[in-house]
């Protein structure tokens, strides 16, 4: 299951342990982080959980379930401007933008 990574990858350490407490009760527990796709990679678990899953991903933690459809992979981004003083532009905004901008492309 892929799960969209926050712009700029980001995490607050209670965000990832609450991805981590719902991947140990729901899941195998095994995760890869920015797999090939981008996206968070969370790795084995039954039929019967992936509404459960859902469920919580989207309406406890406010996630997006990402994923990257065969038309566009998800955006990712630099630190941008939120790290960098050489930054030209806002490439936190700039992903926001598209990701929303192309989200039939990306989820379908």
């Amino acid at each position: 299951m892929r799960v969209n990574q926050p712009a700029g990858k980001y995490y607050s350490t209670d965000y990832l342990k609450k991805l981590c407490d719902l991947w140990d009760f729901r899941g195998s527990g095994v995760t890869n982080m920015h797999g090939s796709t981008g996206d968070i990679i969370l790795l084995g678990t039954t039929t019967k959980q992936l509404e459960e899953v859902f469920w919580t991903l989207t309406h406890d933690m406010g996630q997006d379930l990402g994923g990257s459809g065969s038309n566009l992979r998800t955006p990712s981004d630099c630190l941008g401007q939120s790290r960098c003083e050489y930054a030209c532009y806002d490439t936190n905004a700039l992903v926001y933008f598209l990701t929303n901008e192309y989200q039939d492309e990306l989820h379908r």
